[in-house]
């Protein structure tokens, strides 16, 4: 059997093969292979290539492939990053999101494809210039005769003018009038489509600013009171112990008891609730910085300045609003390319004039010239098409309706979004002093409670409660805190306010995170509201203890005063330019009773007083260090809100009895 014997019996396989899975054969099929003369060699390897594309059986991905897909997803997901060496600030997770995240890498390769596809667009309104070349070969030669149209006499004898076999080629150089009117519109939509783009990249911006600082003040706030939920959580396993030896010891009885555990139980209950959905807020902000999973990092801390109240002029917020934002300027591109589309759609309708001119070549030995030039003019029309014209226009004036009705829409949304976000950031600022009112009220319950404590169980486990309650506010604070800096980030991110630099990708992170606090101080600066960056920060505050009982330690009793200070978004230091908060300690004259206040006052430097109050307690009969540190920390609280505005404002506060 030769190669053609073969290669036919496959072909016929083959077909019967293919058939057989569109429909089952009912009848006998025979196949006669019939004897083909011999064929060259090309083309009984072309005849393989056929019968290998008659497997049509589908292939699945193969484990292997599937474990390089994710191998090389890995790697290319936390490529070049630079690693993290110390703590993260603010504008550090900014640089970092920035520069890494992997949504607004996709928007910047939209926005390069955009551009790639404007320089096909130009290219296109440029002339063409084509060039062909090729072989010709018959198996006999071309040719004719002629015959007489009157008489139908043959004239000539058969003759040819063009060898079997010659090369030929040809460069043409063609510019058509209405294919550059119809580029030039299509380049200027291109355009367009490359604005959009870049708006869409800002508002992936936006949206970036937006979630790292909601996520990046929410895990702050985590950091800054892990440690204390630890502390109380060993204190509260060390209580529940002391409570059920005691039960069983019949020191309280078992109602009494239980209901302490219980306490203790929902105060654990509510502070872990309180941590863990804290605590999620870190993994969202390594997320928005593409950190690789398990990557530990802490956070810089910053004080928790209190952010300008809400603007009042709504008016230039929804002009600005109107101006800046992204989606509205993305409406007026998509506006744009509606209008030259109706342009193009007109233009489309011209004649199609078609100038060309190009060399010749052709290797023929019949040809008397074998090298020549040619050029031409044709002009076209497609009458028909005229009668589009009304459907055109039609529907045309039906697109800039729906786009001006679309755009109209949108700026409604617009305008509503920028009225509720400053109206929630009303809220969350009269939320915030709320709980932060809430706080310092639960940490002078806490403060008294163990200023009173004695070594009786039940004291104990009361104090634990209120210091478990003091906790448990804290958090609330943080947590109103971080929900005010995301409404005043919504509020930047409803007028539409560019708050980072638009160069990003040849800058190393402390370079960017430097330019990113200068844009940041820019940018709000146009939402009419006083940038919390600029506003005027706390001064520090130097702890001095006076007149303490003999026995009693003046730098404990300081450190706890000192840290009731650092709670509430104070510096402690010493030096010769912090305000002074002094707590001069008296014992006061009572009938058969331990009675004692604080004098608490706060000065400047040079001595001027910006504040000055008592508080007055009883203490037990045996004073402890501990109870006189607690009843320090009660004196303090009772004034903090008062120090916290005259370290901000450096005014006097009014004096009090």
């Amino acid at each position: 059997m030769t190669t053609a014997d073969v290669t036919a019996a496959g072909l016929a396989a083959c077909l019967i093969s293919t058939s057989s899975h569109r429909r089952k054969m009912s009848f006998p099929i025979t196949v006669t292979t019939a004897r083909f003369p011999s064929v060259p060699t090309w083309a009984a390897a072309a005849a393989a290539l056929l019968l290998a594309g008659c497997s049509m059986n589908p292939v699945k991905v193969t484990p292997d492939e599937i474990a390089e897909r994710v191998r090389n997803d890995q790697a290319q997901m936390y490529k070049d990053q630079v690693p993290v060496s110390g703590r993260i600030s603010y504008s550090d997770a900014l640089a970092r999101a920035l520069k890494y995240n992997l949504d607004y890498r996709l928007k910047l390769m939209e926005s390069t494809l955009a551009r790639g596809l404007l320089d096909v667009s130009a290219a296109d309104l440029l002339p063409k210039l084509t060039t062909d070349a090729g072989y010709n070969n018959r198996s006999n030669d071309s040719g004719g005769t002629s015959i007489g149209i009157e008489d139908r006499v043959i004239s000539l004898r058969p003759s040819t003018s063009e060898e079997r076999s010659h090369y030929y080629g040809r460069a043409t150089l063609s510019w058509n009038a209405l294919d550059f009117g119809l580029s030039y519109y299509r380049a200027k939509q291109a355009g367009d489509e490359v604005n959009i783009a870049d708006e869409r990249r800002r508002k992936i911006l936006q949206n970036i600013v937006q979630d790292v600082r909601n996520a990046y003040w929410r895990a702050l706030g985590a950091q800054r009171l892990l440690a204390d939920a630890d502390q109380l959580a060993v204190r509260i396993d060390d209580a529940l112990t002391k409570s059920r030896e005691a039960e069983r010891a019949g020191v309280l009885p078992p109602t009494q008891g239980l209901a302490y555990q219980r306490a203790l139980l929902d105060a654990m209950s509510l502070v872990n609730a309180k941590r863990q959905e804290m605590q999620f807020a870190k993994r969202e902000l390594a997320a928005l910085m593409s950190l690789p999973p398990g990557t530990e990092f802490s956070l810089v801390e910053s004080a928790e300045d209190k952010l300008a109240p809400a603007a009042v002029d709504i008016d230039k917020l929804e002009v600005a609003a109107l101006a800046n934002r992204p989606e509205l300027r993305e409406e007026d591109y998509k506006s744009r390319i509606g209008a030259v589309e109706a342009k193009k759609q007109i233009a489309a309708l011209f004649p199609s004039l078609n100038i060309y001119a190009g060399g010749r070549y052709d290797s023929n030995g019949y040809l008397y010239n074998n090298n020549w030039s040619d050029a031409g003019l044709s002009l076209s029309m497609d009458l028909f098409r005229l009668a589009s014209i009304p459907a055109i226009n039609r529907t045309n004036e039906a697109r800039q309706k729906t786009d001006e009705a679309r755009r109209m829409a949108l700026a409604m949304a617009v305008l509503t979004q920028v009225r509720v976000s400053v109206e929630r950031y009303k809220l969350a600022v009269v939320d915030q002093e709320l709980a932060a009112e809430s706080s310092r009220v639960d940490q002078r319950l806490a403060s008294v409670s163990r200023a009173g404590s004695n070594n009786r169980l039940e004291s104990e486990l009361e104090s634990l409660r209120t210091d478990s309650r003091a906790l448990v506010s804290r958090f609330q604070l943080a947590t109103a805190y971080a929900a005010t800096q995301a409404s005043y980030g919504r509020v930047l991110n409803s007028v539409g306010i560019d708050l980072l630099p638009d160069s990003v990708t040849d800058t190393d992170i402390p370079t960017l995170a430097k330019a990113i606090d200068a844009s940041l101080l820019e940018g709000e600066k146009g939402v009419f509201l006083m940038p919390a960056a600029m506003q005027t920060a706390s001064r520090a505050i130097t702890v001095r203890v006076l007149d303490l009982p003999a026995g009693m330690s003046e730098a404990a009793v300081r450190a706890q005063v000192e840290r009731i200070v650092v709670r509430n978004e104070l510096a402690t230091v010493q030096s010769g330019d912090a305000l002074v908060l002094a707590l001069a300690f008296e014992r006061m004259a009572s009938g058969g009773t331990a009675r004692a206040q604080w004098r608490v006052t706060l000065s400047e430097p040079g001595g001027r007083q910006l504040l000055q109050q008592n508080y007055a307690s009883f203490l037990p009969a045996v004073t402890t260090e501990r109870g006189l540190g607690a009843f320090a920390e009660a004196a303090t609280l009772s004034v903090i809100g008062d120090v916290r505005r005259a370290a901000r404002t450096g005014a006097a506060v009014e004096k009090q009895p």
